[in-house]
């Protein structure tokens, strides 16, 4: 690379003899105007250096600017990628736990864990890629029955959680029953011969609890939606179990 000294030294070096020329009084007319169209010259050439370095250095800022925000454009889709499902576009498995485990250190979260009614049916009978169109289908749907604030992972092939952060249980059940109603509605657009039903599990977690229990209530009431036929909504039994008593107080009771 070239240094900047040596970009500039025959400027210095006329410079350099324009200052010794004006310190002697003995220099002639004809001399000194020699002189000053020698600098002349060379500021002229020093000009057009300065403006091809502004012209070089507004290129280059104009390149990291670009390769910034592609920089920039790439980390958020590699986010992106790293955190909603390829299918369906919804938070995928990690991301909604991780999003559900933020809620409940905010408030009490409802929980919404759904499940596609005989979904290895519709695979056999219509393959594999109408499976998928399906289940891109459904989500659709169910994002139209979900308040704003609500948000939906895919944490299964077929399975699906809703997550309500701040919600309270009725207000889960209201949207579990308006899921469920919308489906059975109509047939999905990509299956327009049969409807496509879910079994919802609907459990709600208190602040500062945890996801494993949050999920393992709304799963065994899936299970129970399950077991009674499937396509319906059911309420995990935990939110009817009395709290457990501190041992102090059985003890008071046997006594």
């Amino acid at each position: 690379m070239l240094d900047i000294n040596e970009l500039f030294q025959d400027e210095y070096a006329v410079l350099e003899e324009a200052r010794l020329a004006a310190a002697n009084p003995q220099l002639s007319a004809d001399a000194c105007r020699d002189k000053l169209w020698l600098i002349a010259k060379h500021y002229q050439r020093l000009i057009r250096h300065s403006y091809r370095l502004i012209s070089r250095s507004d290129r280059a800022e104009r390149e990291l600017t670009r390769m910034n925000e592609q920089l920039q454009k790439l980390a958020r889709q590699l986010e992106y990628e790293a955190t909603h499902d390829a299918l369906t576009a919804v938070f995928n498995r990690s991301a909604i736990i991780h999003q559900i485990n933020q809620a409940l250190t905010q408030g009490n979260v409802g929980l919404i864990l759904l499940d596609i009614d005989h979904f290895k049916r519709i695979n056999d009978e219509h393959g594999h890629p109408t499976g998928d169109r399906v289940i891109c289908s459904l989500v659709q749907r169910v994002r139209k029955a979900l308040p704003a604030h609500a948000a939906i992972g895919r944490v299964g092939g077929e399975e699906f959680t809703v997550l309500l952060p701040g919600s309270r249980v009725e207000e889960a059940m209201i949207i579990a029953s308006y899921i469920h109603a919308s489906l059975n509605a109509s047939p999905l657009d990509v299956l327009p011969e049969q409807r496509v039903t879910v079994s919802l599990g609907v459990s709600l977690g208190l602040r500062d609890s945890d996801f494993e229990t949050l999920y393992g209530a709304a799963d065994a009431a899936l299970y129970v939606a399950k077991k009674r036929g499937r396509n319906q909504v059911a309420l995990s039994d935990t939110l009817f179990r009395p709290p457990s008593l501190p041992l102090a107080a059985g003890k008071l009771r046997m006594e």
